[in-house]
């Protein structure tokens, strides 16, 4: 009989090799054949991949082992763990590599100022079939609509925020002008019953442009803070693409990094 812990050495062999004077980890090894499975599609994005026990019996590995594989990936953005249903991918990371910040939870701009007065001016508001990277970004072919929202965040009145939203109209339904006017993700918990459950972000440093120096009060030499942003929903499906362009005086970003051993 085949050892299986040989069998996955002698399989994987390009993946243990040393790294830093010291052999990979059998869970890293594991981590990054599944990280490349999930990069070429081998699994379904709809549906959960396979449980704990099955890829612990087929990497030959105790079930911690792969537990710490896995949790990698969830680290890393590209699995979500869903209580009771299994693993799933998240759509919106295999379009293309990300700098993830990672938080506990994901809050609106109405949430996360809960002692202010938070309020939106629409902009731009419009339904249109997405560009080519717009689609992309969320998991949909460009046949398929999708709101265009530009809005205008203030704070007690005064301007914070330029926000350039992307939604799929599909799995969105019924945003009109008071939604817009309001908190989107409130409309989204409380009145579509989603749950939002992360998102892959990019921060990145900008110069103002003409929306910003109009409606942000910016000069043309300020720098703005720019997060663009995927958001997906509990089974890894994304539901909104966006660009939010902070006036840099009203904006830090603090992430918290922590080692797992």
């Amino acid at each position: 009989m085949v050892d299986p812990d040989h069998l996955f050495l002698r399989i994987n062999q390009s993946l243990l090799q040393k790294v830093g004077g010291d052999a990979m980890k059998k869970y890293e090894a594991i981590s990054m054949e599944i990280k490349k499975r999930i990069k070429e599609n081998d699994y379904p994005v709809d549906q959960p991949i396979p449980d704990e026990i099955s890829l612990s019996k087929e990497f030959g590995c105790s079930r911690m082992t792969m537990k710490r594989a896995l949790d990698i990936l969830v680290m890393e953005g590209l699995l979500y763990r869903k209580r009771g249903h299994g693993t799933f991918i998240v759509q919106s990371a295999i379009h293309t590599s990300r700098v993830n910040v990672l938080t506990n939870e994901v809050k609106g701009l109405s949430n996360l100022l809960k002692d202010k007065q938070v309020t939106s001016k629409v902009i731009q508001f419009n339904v249109e079939f997405p560009a080519e990277e717009v689609a992309a970004h969320l998991a949909i072919d460009q046949k398929t609509p999708v709101y265009h929202i530009i809005r205008l965040r203030l704070v007690d009145g005064e301007p914070y925020v330029i926000e350039k939203t992307y939604m799929p109209t599909p799995l969105i339904p019924g945003i009109n002008d008071e939604v817009l006017h309001g908190s989107i993700y409130s409309y989204l918990i409380d009145k579509l019953g989603l749950t939002i459950a992360g998102s892959h972000r990019k921060i990145r440093a900008c110069k103002a442009e003409a929306l910003e120096i109009e409606h942000l009060h910016c000069e043309a030499d300020d720098p703005i803070l720019e997060v663009e942003h995927v958001g997906f929903l509990n089974n890894g499906v994304p539901f909104e693409y966006s660009f939010s362009r902070h006036r840099y005086d009203k904006f830090e970003v603090t992430t918290i990094n922590m080692k797992r051993s």
